[in-house]
C-alpha cells in the first residue's frame, strides 16, 4: 500500500542508502539477490526472469519491475506520507512537474494560479531544503561514526539489522560474558538454561544463537527448527524472536530464512 508499510519493510526501506533508494533496488550480497527497495521483491542473481515475453537476468529485471508495479522510484516516493517526506501537499505538486519537465509558464498554467516569479521562489526554496538535507545527513554520519569510535572498546558490536536500537543495546563485553554463563550453563555451544525475559539478556542470547548459522546460505523452516532443537525446547520462540529483532530475514512466503549480514 503506497503511503505505509509494514515493519519489515520499513526496516528496510530506512537501511538503503540513498543512492539505492534513489535507484529503487539495492543488491543483498548475503543471499545473492536484487532487492526491490519499495516493495522488498527479491530477484535472485543468476536466474532468468521472464516478463511480458521476454527474457531478463535478475538486475535489468527488477529494473522493469519497478516499472511495471511502482511507475518510477519517483512516483512511489512523491506518494509517501508527509511524516516521511516532510513535504508539503503543494510541494509534492510542484516536484512533480519539476520532474515532468514542465516550465514555470507551463507550472502556473496547470495550477491556474501565481506567477512565473513565484515558481522560481519555490524552486530556489527546494534547493535550498536539498543542501540543508546534505549538511544534516554529513553531520548525522559524522556523528554516528564518533559514536561508534567512543564506544567500540566498551560495548559489544550488534549487527547492522538490528531493530528498535536503543538503550537495550548499550551492553558491555563483561554483561555479555556474565549472562552468557548464566544461561549457557554448559558453554557457548551448549543448550539453553532458559530464555530470558528481560531486552538486553534476549539481545545478548540471541546474538549467540545466530552463530550457529552460517552466512551466505538459504534455510528452510525444517533446517531451521533442527538447528534449534538441539539449543531450546521451544525452538518456534527462538525463530520468532530472530526473525523479530533483525537477527535472520525470512521470505514472504516463509519458505526461506537467511542470517541477515
Amino acid at each position: 500500500m503506497k503511503g505505509s508499510f509494514s515493519m519489515s519493510h520499513e526496516n528496510h526501506f530506512w537501511d538503503t542508502t540513498v543512492d539505492d533508494l534513489s535507484k529503487g533496488y539495492s543488491y543483498a550480497d548475503n543471499i545473492g539477490s536484487y532487492v526491490c527497495v519499495l516493495c522488498n521483491k527479491h530477484f535472485e542473481d543468476g536466474i532468468i526472469y521472464p516478463i511480458d515475453g521476454v527474457l531478463y537476468e535478475a538486475k535489468k529485471a527488477v529494473i522493469q519491475h519497478i516499472e511495471q508495479e511502482h511507475d518510477s522510484v519517483f512516483d512511489y516516493l512523491i506518494q509517501l506520507d508527509k511524516k516521511y517526506t516532510g513535504l508539503t501537499d503543494h510541494q509534492k505538486e510542484l516536484l512533480t512537474f519539476f520532474y515532468q519537465g514542465l516550465t514555470d509558464k507551463e507550472i502556473v498554467k496547470e495550477l491556474g494560479s501565481g506567477s512565473p516569479s513565484t515558481i522560481r521562489s519555490h524552486r530556489f526554496n527546494l534547493k535550498e531544503k536539498e543542501k540543508r538535507a546534505k549538511v544534516f545527513l554529513a553531520l548525522m554520519n559524522l556523528l554516528n561514526r564518533e559514536s561508534h569510535q567512543e564506544n567500540d572498546h566498551k560495548f559489544i558490536h550488534f549487527h547492522k539489522g538490528a531493530k528498535m536500537v536503543d538503550d537495550r543495546y548499550a551492553i558491555t563485553e563483561d554483561e555479555k560474558n556474565k549472562v552468557l554463563s548464566t544461561y549457557f550453563k554448559d558453554g557457548l555451544n551448549g543448550q539453553l538454561d532458559k530464555f530470558p525475559s528481560k531486552e538486553k539478556r534476549k539481545l545478548i542470547v540471541l546474538q549467540n544463537i545466530i552463530n550457529h548459522f552460517e552466512l551466505n546460505r538459504i534455510y528452510t523452516e525444517e533446517e531451521i527448527n533442527t538447528v534449534l532443537k538441539p539449543v531450546y525446547s521451544d525452538f518456534v520462540t527462538i525463530r520468532r524472536y530472530l526473525i523479530e529483532y533483525g537477527f535472520m530475514e525470512r521470505s514472504k512466503d516463509g519458505m526461506e530464512y537467511w542470517v541477515k549480514n
